[in-house]
């Protein structure tokens, strides 16, 4: 039984920081989404000058892209 208690101890900690990380993506998603013009696409949009976000979120914005469509883009279209 001391087995679970540990488990308990690392899933519960692990679990909130992932609970972090996805509602941090929401509020960027939410903040940098743009509609590009061109195509009429949206998208959203990385800071150029922060590119460890865009290497951070890229595994949930597979996952978003496959489900909604979402495109992505590291700085301003050109």
């Amino acid at each position: 039984m001391k087995g679970v208690g540990k488990a308990k101890k690392l899933i519960i900690p692990l679990a909130m920081l992932f609970v972090v990380y996805l509602g941090s993506y929401a509020v960027l998603r939410y903040m940098n989404s743009e509609v590009w013009e061109k195509d009429g696409m949206t998208y959203v949009i990385f800071p150029e000058n922060f590119r460890a976000l865009y290497y951070l979120y890229r595994p949930v914005s597979y996952v978003d892209g496959a489900l909604t469509g979402m495109r992505f883009h590291i700085g301003p279209h050109r």
